[in-house]
């Protein structure tokens, strides 16, 4: 079996984009050579590694088993081509971070890594901890930062660094400057809340939701800052990172609610157990880690 270098370079493009031609763009080949190529490997593999469906195509049982290793080999390859070139990091560096994370502390992190490494070619994707966890599973991601839960034997968890949630609505809402109050105070009222998915949300469903005998949901959005803009717009109250609300909580746009209760939670760096941490990944990753007080809220 004589499997090429172009060839694994094709299937990997293939399974991440799962289209000939969104693969081919990526590649800067033609969507027949793309063609060629996948069904040359399928044949040399004697078996497919994808479902087609409505011209899109799905990594089936086979395609999975080979994607970790054909990530590897490539990502090898690009560690070679840059073994001699006096040291420095090589290689794309392809991040997904949950909203809070891309938001509020990604920038001022990939600014000093670029000063103390060199290393400029960075790729960040922005999505909800579910979301970063999916594309990590299909191999999209070198790292993860979330702020929520990361399931499964698949994935290699690192606790990062704690945050701290909070409950937060307009100057003249109801609850406000009323001094510290018991959970169950917030009761009946309306609540401005991120989609299923994201860690924000995750924590309201763990937290508040349980000691509620009753709440209602007034408005979901998927942007942290859409959904200040609509607390203090005086549509509800809102659960969310003491992060993202800095800057709102200082210009009187918002005001906290004081409850007897703490909530806080970890944010995490994952990655997936099968995919090989070059150099640049674990260069990334011990960075972070050395960091992990630096922003504290």
């Amino acid at each position: 079996m004589a499997i090429t270098f172009r060839q694994l370079q094709v299937f990997v493009a293939v399974a991440h984009e799962r289209t000939l031609t969104a693969a081919a763009s990526t590649l800067f080949l033609t969507k027949p050579a793309v063609s060629i190529a996948l069904a040359e490997l399928e044949k040399q593999c004697g078996r497919t590694l994808f479902d087609r469906h409505r011209n899109r195509l799905h990594l089936n049982d086979q395609g999975r088993r080979l994607l970790p290793m054909a990530d590897e080999l490539l990502a090898r390859s690009e560690a070679i081509e840059q073994l001699f070139d006096n040291d420095a990091l090589g290689g794309h560096l392809h991040i997904g971070a949950s909203y809070t994370i891309g938001h509020q502390l990604l920038p001022s992190l990939l600014r000093d890594f670029r000063l103390e490494t060199g290393h400029r070619d960075q790729r960040v994707t922005i999505a909800n901890s579910a979301a970063v966890c999916a594309s990590l599973e299909a191999f999209e991601l070198d790292i993860g930062m979330i702020e929520g839960r990361a399931a499964g034997e698949r994935f290699h968890v690192l606790p990062w660094r704690r945050d701290r949630m909070l409950i937060a609505a307009a100057p003249d809402h109801p609850l406000a400057h009323r001094g510290r109050m018991a959970v169950g105070a917030l009761a009946d009222y309306g609540w401005l809340l991120r989609e299923p998915g994201s860690g924000t949300r995750e924590q309201f469903m763990r937290f508040i939701a349980p000691q509620l005998p009753q709440w209602e949901l007034s408005l979901e959005i998927n942007s942290a800052e859409a959904i200040i803009n609509a607390a203090a717009a005086g549509l509800g109250l809102t659960c969310l990172s003491a992060l993202e609300a800095r800057h709102a909580l200082n210009d009187g746009r918002l005001v906290e609610i004081e409850l007897a209760l703490e909530m806080t939670r970890e944010f995490s760096l994952v990655l997936h157990r099968d995919k090989y941490r070059s150099p640049l990944i674990e260069r990334f990753v011990e960075f972070c880690r050395d960091r992990s007080d630096s922003f504290a809220a």
